[in-house]
């Protein structure tokens, strides 16, 4: 299917056919043509105007998955503004740090919800409610803030359409501002990648706060005229349902998700091996075992696509292709439409199975931090933006990661992959997940630690015994603990230093 040119994000809704399916809101909700998707979001960008909002200024969102937020994301986007999306359930404190970072000169809650966010916005902050009314169309309603109406503009290309912030793992959480060419490079990338086309229908399971589940799930939807089946959230017991009543063709989340649907593949009646209508199974944003793919193939029939994006990147950076293409576990696959390199510390580039940091420039990157120059300064070296994870590609061009350059483990001078230790745990039949971080040491000062959950009976003496039959003998961890559940982002992402700071003062989680 060859993808027309597209300028703004507006373009997304005159894709599909007017009368086919844009959005589908399951249980209760109506479905929404791609007509009237434009015209509620047109209408929403014209009330912005009157309400003085328009380019240049930011305007957050704390929203729940649903119609509510896509039309409200296009309609931002329509009026030449930015959407900064936000976790919902943040706490007021949470708020109050993110809506002053973005400078957020309106906020968008649910109608009667969003109590944090409205008790952290700034009395001159526009506060706007967003409901579904019983026609299906969404409604927006001021209840507090204004200023003087706005001539209406037009987005360009180069204007900021989405605002998000890194996940400030290791440091204060950075602002990337990504363009309407950045969203729609990225979105393009992800439908031509998975060959999407109006016959495709996405569930979306992920949050549309995170360029997850924004870029990868409803736009690259919209993108091809397809349609974007939106539960408010992720539900294992209603996900194969939904399968099959919507005819979902592919889904896209983090293996934490995979694997509770994997694990509940009996329990929730999943579909016979190669029955259900979905075509592919797409995974990101985290790595993914290689045993764990292998058994996702296994018991739902269809190929599992690895990807590799992240938010500076409008998302999609690598990926493996639909078979026939190779498909290669344990990597995250080859460039699609963005140019992958690795690079030393010295900016120098590195020849293949030399490993490096991985570093990325195309149409999809943001073009830098917001008032952040001291960043910019350190992340792009001769145009390429480093990402600050480290990898080797291959003489096909296949990116393996090794891990995030600050989450290696230096144990001695030996600096060790957090990955491969996982990935040698989970191949225990008895361990369902797996993390592995560095612990402090007097001799070598780092060593190897890790936590798992089980899922069957098992000792960490045994644990400790199947690493060493898989591991050189430095690697193997010096403790494992055995937890009931590892804690991670609203988006599934594991945060190593986190665990370990929490596990190595309460040692008495490695309890179960």
């Amino acid at each position: 299917m060859t993808l027309r040119p597209l300028s703004t994000l507006a373009d997304l809704l005159t894709t599909g056919t007017p009368s086919d399916p844009a959005l589908v809101v399951p249980e209760d909700g109506p479905t929404v043509t791609y007509r009237s998707l434009q015209q509620q979001v047109h209408q929403f960008a014209a009330m912005l105007h009157t309400l003085g909002l328009g380019r240049g200024d930011h305007i957050a969102m704390a929203l729940p998955n649903g119609m509510e937020a896509i039309v409200a994301f296009f309609g931002i986007a329509t009026a030449a503004a930015t959407a900064a999306p936000l976790n919902p359930a943040y706490t007021t404190e949470e708020f109050r740090f993110y809506l002053e970072d973005i400078s957020a000169k309106a906020l968008i809650v649910p109608q009667g919800g969003g109590r944090e966010a409205r008790t952290a916005a700034p009395a001159s902050t526009v506060l706007i409610e967003a409901s579904r009314a019983a026609d299906g169309w969404v409604r927006f309603t001021v209840c507090g803030g204004s200023s003087l109406p706005r001539v209406q503009t037009d987005p360009t290309p180069d204007d900021v359409a989405l605002f998000l912030h890194t996940s400030g793992t290791t440091s204060r959480p950075k602002g990337v501002p990504l363009s309407h060419a950045n969203l729609l490079a990225s979105a393009t990338n992800v439908a031509t990648t998975y060959a999407l086309t109006p016959a495709d229908v996405s569930l979306c399971v992920m949050p549309l706060f995170h360029v997850h589940g924004l870029v990868a799930s409803a736009l690259a939807t919209l993108r091809t005229g397809g349609t974007l089946v939106l539960p408010p959230r992720f539900s294992a017991s209603a996900f194969w349902p939904m399968v099959r009543r919507q005819r979902a063709t592919w889904y896209t989340a983090v293996p934490t998700i995979h694997q509770v649907l994997l694990e509940r593949a009996e329990v929730d009646q999943a579909p016979a091996p190669g029955t259900s209508s979905l075509r592919f199974i797409r995974s990101c944003s985290a790595p993914l075992a290689p045993a764990t793919l292998a058994q996702l193939e296994a018991r739902f029939g269809c190929p599992v696509i690895e990807a590799y994006g992240m938010t500076e990147a409008a998302h999609q950076i690598t990926s493996n292709p639909l078979p026939p293409g190779v498909r290669r576990p344990g990597s995250v696959g080859r460039a699609t439409g963005v140019q992958v390199a690795i690079m030393d510390e010295q900016g120098g580039f590195l020849p293949s199975g030399v490993p490096g940091e991985v570093v990325i420039r195309g149409a999809n990157v943001t073009r830098g931090y917001m008032h952040n120059p001291a960043a910019n300064a350190a992340a792009f070296t001769k145009g390429w933006f480093r990402t600050g994870d480290q990898g080797v590609l291959d003489t096909d061009g296949y990116l393996t990661l090794i891990g995030r350059l600050k989450e290696l483990i230096n144990r001695g001078g030996e600096k060790i992959s957090p990955y491969e230790i996982e990935e040698a745990l989970l191949a225990h039949p008895a361990v369902a997940e797996a993390v592995s971080f560095a612990i402090p040491d007097a001799k070598y000062g780092e060593e190897v630690a890790a936590a798992v959950v089980l899922r069957a009976e098992a000792s960490e003496a045994a644990l400790i015994t199947h690493c060493r039959e898989r591991l050189a003998p430095f690697k193997v961890p010096k403790q494992i603990y055995l937890v009931r559940h590892i804690p991670r982002t609203a988006t599934g992402k594991v945060q190593r230093r986190a665990v370990a700071a929490a596990l190595t003062a309460h040692p008495v989680e490695r309890s179960r």
